[in-house]
C-alpha cells in the first residue's frame, strides 16, 4: 500500500513537472501575451473606429504587479475550492461515524 501510493506521488509529481516545462520548450523564445492584447488588436484591424465602452477604474503600475494580483487571484480561488472540499469530505465523513 504504501509502497503504490509513494509510486503514484512520483507519477503525478512528474506529471506536473512535465505539464510545466513541455510548454515552455515548445514555445522557446515567444512572446508571452494576454488574450486582452491580442483582442484589441483584431478588434482595431476589424472596425478602426471602435472605442471601448468600459475603461478600468485602477490599473496596476507594471506588469509584474498585474502577474502578482493575477497569480495571488488564482491562489485564493484554489484555497477556497480546496477548503470547501475538504470541508464536504470531513462533514460526509463525520455524518457516516454516526
Amino acid at each position: 500500500m504504501k509502497n503504490s501510493m509513494l509510486r503514484n506521488n512520483i507519477l503525478l509529481l512528474a506529471l506536473v513537472v512535465a505539464l510545466v516545462v513541455v510548454p515552455l520548450v515548445m514555445v522557446n523564445g515567444a512572446e508571452f501575451g494576454g488574450a486582452d492584447g491580442q483582442a484589441e488588436e483584431v478588434i482595431a484591424e476589424i472596425n478602426p473606429d471602435y472605442r471601448p465602452w468600459f475603461s478600468s477604474i485602477w490599473e496596476p503600475p507594471s506588469g509584474e504587479i498585474e502577474s502578482l494580483l493575477f497569480a495571488l487571484q488564482g491562489a485564493l480561488g484554489a484555497g477556497f475550492i480546496s477548503y470547501y472540499l475538504g470541508y464536504m469530505k470531513g462533514k460526509k465523513n463525520s455524518k457516516r461515524d454516526q
